[in-house]
């Protein structure tokens, strides 16, 4: 790895809190990739003679499909929260939950029904924690830099799809898999632990600037009626006495958030499309190396390495792509990436089907953080969280719901005219993105909802994307004292037409 390659990742690795944060998340995104393997492996273990494979899927659904409930079950108590918070009760569910399957072990109790029942509430504040992770990545850095730091979350969990599962399978022939699920807990609560060391001073500090954030435009209006009670009626820590009750972050659900805001509605089921029509892959793949290609489970494993490969690179690639219009950027990745699945619906061989796949991988990789950026220059940090999460919950079903659909569409026109049909749709759906993006306005990325207190413009050195230009600041929207961005003529805020 080249320095050069890493020049978009230095403002991110030299962030305090992140900094500090880095290796928890490492640790985790590890903790997940062993689970591969080892959710599907104890769940053939426990479940009946005759209902494996039923309890194998009840096992994979469990452990991902229960956080689509949880966005708007608990939106009402969560969608407040900080990103720290959000980010450190998931990660912390998480551990409770998993560390309760070894804890059943070994009282034994451990059953096939409490397994599943036990990777249900794993899973149930999930979007609500990537939700959190990336806001607090809004929370911390200025918005030219949400890129390269969403791109590095990533790339810690495209790495770990690489290592987890040949390790997974080490580590279960050696001790079993319920201890293997014990080391993925063991990660999530070095996890939840970071969160608590590393934010919890930021916390204070976090709910102390929300409060009063909703009352400063109501003690200047004060100001200019000649109210000095107004202005001056706080209590010794500087808090607003006379605060309105509903002061603070809205309790509008992320849904109707993006409901109202065209722009975000149009991102959403784009990647909802996308995602949904990857999904008949994961059935027609393994029938089209067995059936059509007549080769072993080596072939099979060699092109998901190849993807996996793939994608870690363009995970690192990813932060390069700054200062490129972020809705051409998604149309274009949609486009190569049907384009690289063509070879394999039209029966190419293993030779030229492999560094296909690889370069799916490649262009697979930056559009997640990609339509998260998207997502936070969009949305201000009090709606971020609720965005976020409302995206979450609706994405983490499109994938299983395409994998429904490749069963009965592989068995009725067989494996590689699904992966043609597949590669196409997503072609024409990139295509169509394409269009829109080239609309006039279509780059607009303007902010659409209320700033929050961590919305202000943070110090950096201006770029060649980063040219000035004419701007409107609000209450919340200047520099700290003795605060160098002052002197920075060019806003991280994203001005019409910019990305």
């Amino acid at each position: 790895m080249t320095p050069a390659m890493l020049l978009p990742y230095r403002p991110v690795l030299g962030q305090p809190v992140l900094r500090r944060l880095l290796p928890g998340l490492a640790t985790s995104a590890l903790g997940d990739g062993l689970a591969l393997v080892a959710v599907t492996w104890l769940a053939l273990q426990l479940a009946p003679a005759g209902q494996r494979g039923t309890w194998t899927a009840f096992a994979v659904a469990a452990y991902t499909l229960p956080g689509a409930a949880g966005t708007p079950l608990l939106g009402r108590w969560l969608g407040a929260r900080s990103g720290a918070q959000l980010a450190g009760w998931d990660a912390t569910v998480r551990a409770a939950a998993l560390g309760a399957i070894p804890v059943a072990h070994l009282a034994g109790v451990l059953d096939v029904g409490l397994y599943v029942a036990l990777l249900a509430v794993s899973s149930l504040l999930h979007p609500w924690g990537s939700a959190g992770r990336f806001t607090l990545v809004a929370e911390l850095l200025p918005q030219r830099h949400h890129l390269a730091a969403n791109a590095l979350l990533g790339v810690f969990g495209q790495a770990a799809t690489i290592v987890g599962p040949p390790l997974a399978g080490l580590l279960i022939a050696w001790v079993g898999a319920v201890w293997v699920i014990a080391v993925d807990a063991a990660s999530f609560a070095v996890l939840a632990v970071s969160y608590r060391l590393v934010v919890r001073d930021r916390e204070a500090a976090a709910v102390s600037e929300r409060d009063t954030a909703a009352v400063r435009d109501r003690e200047a209006a004060a100001v200019r009626d000649g109210d000095t009670a107004t202005v001056h009626d706080r209590d010794t820590n500087g808090r607003y006495r006379n605060a309105p009750a509903g002061a603070g972050p809205s309790r509008t659900s992320g849904f109707r958030i993006i409901g109202r805001d065209r722009s975000l509605l149009g991102l959403l089921a784009l990647t909802f499309a996308f995602f949904f029509l990857f999904g008949p892959f994961y059935v027609a793949m393994p029938v089209h190396v067995t059936d059509d290609l007549h080769a072993s489970a080596g072939t099979l494993a060699a092109y998901y390495t190849a993807f996996g490969v793939g994608s870690l690179l363009g995970g690192l690639l990813t932060g390069h792509l700054r200062g490129r219009p972020l809705r051409t950027t998604l149309a274009g990745i949609v486009v190569l990436f049907g384009a690289a699945l063509m070879p394999l619906g039209l029966g190419a061989p293993v030779v030229l089907s492999l560094p296909a796949f690889a370069l799916a991988g490649l262009v697979w990789a930056p559009y997640q953080p990609t339509a998260t950026a998207l997502f936070q220059r969009r949305a201000g940090t009090v709606d971020l969280p609720r965005v976020l999460a409302a995206n979450g919950a609706v994405t983490v079903l499109a994938v299983p719901l395409g994998t429904m659909l490749g069963g009965p569409a592989t068995a009725a026109f067989g494996a590689r005219p699904t992966l043609l049909a597949c590669a196409v749709a997503i072609l024409a759906l990139g295509l169509v993105a394409a269009v829109s993006a080239a609309r006039p306005g279509a780059q607009n990325t303007e902010r659409t909802g209320p700033a929050g207190p961590h919305d202000r413009p943070g110090p950096q050195t201006t770029g060649p994307h980063d040219r000035p230009g004419p701007q409107t600041t609000g209450p919340h929207d200047q520099p700290e004292p003795h605060d160098r961005s002052a002197r920075v003529k060019a806003p991280d805020r994203v001005r019409p037409g910019a990305s």
